[in-house]
């Protein structure tokens, strides 16, 4: 059933990802199956991505899919992983004057279901609300997203806020988006380009030492 759940997601079956949701929780599925689950639908989406089968809408809509059916499972979720201790604490946003999160919020979900702390600061976010995130989570990761080229230059300025605020050293920044490289990635001062959100997870778990 697992297998039906990808393909419904994976073929913008929303009804059916819903409903296949609740049937297997109903029937006594981990919660952590199911955003197995999501996250392998989420690699088949993303490769539709970018072979030019599926475009802007259909990542709206899938990142549409992944609320409705994290909205079900984190009662469940949280309800047998009470004391489970999060892997770290990431701060995460788009930039300032930059009003995209399709994909912010797919690394959101991503992050979220691989076990970390999330404060997702939402959009057009300026550099000194990044600074205070930091200062008052503590959080050793921070990740800048951005769709629009304006955005680069606020990457950019966030980093130098952070670093002005004697908090570089302090954290790991990422930065990603739809128009984001590695050009991008240095010009900002960051410290890696992820891809997509699947790479976000894994340059977190790298950053704070587990594989």
């Amino acid at each position: 059933m697992s297998e039906q759940l990808i393909n419904a997601i994976a073929e913008m079956d929303e009804e059916g990802a819903l409903a296949l949701t609740r049937e297997l929780l109903a029937a006594g599925t981990a919660p952590t199956a199911i955003l197995d689950a999501c996250r392998s639908a989420m690699e088949v989406v993303g490769k539709r991505f970018e072979c030019g089968e599926y475009f802007i809408p259909e990542l709206i809509l899938a990142g549409e899919m992944l609320k409705g059916i994290s909205a079900e499972v984190k009662p469940y979720l949280a309800a047998g992983q009470a004391d489970v201790k999060k892997l770290g604490k990431v701060v995460i946003g788009t930039v300032k004057g930059d009003i995209h999160d399709i994909g912010k919020d797919i690394v959101v979900f991503m992050l979220d279901v691989n076990g970390f702390e999330v404060y997702d600061l939402g959009i057009d976010v300026p550099p000194q609300v990044f600074v205070n995130k930091i200062q008052e989570t503590r959080a050793p990761i921070v990740a800048l997203s951005g769709f629009l080229t304006l955005s680069f230059d606020s990457m950019k300025q966030t980093v130098e806020a952070i670093r002005a605020a004697g908090l570089r050293d302090k954290v790991k920044i990422m930065v990603g988006g739809g128009t984001v490289d590695e050009q991008v990635c240095r010009y900002a001062g960051a410290d890696a380009f992820g891809p997509d959100a699947m790479a976000a997870v894994i340059l977190a778990k790298g950053w704070i030492g587990v594989n």
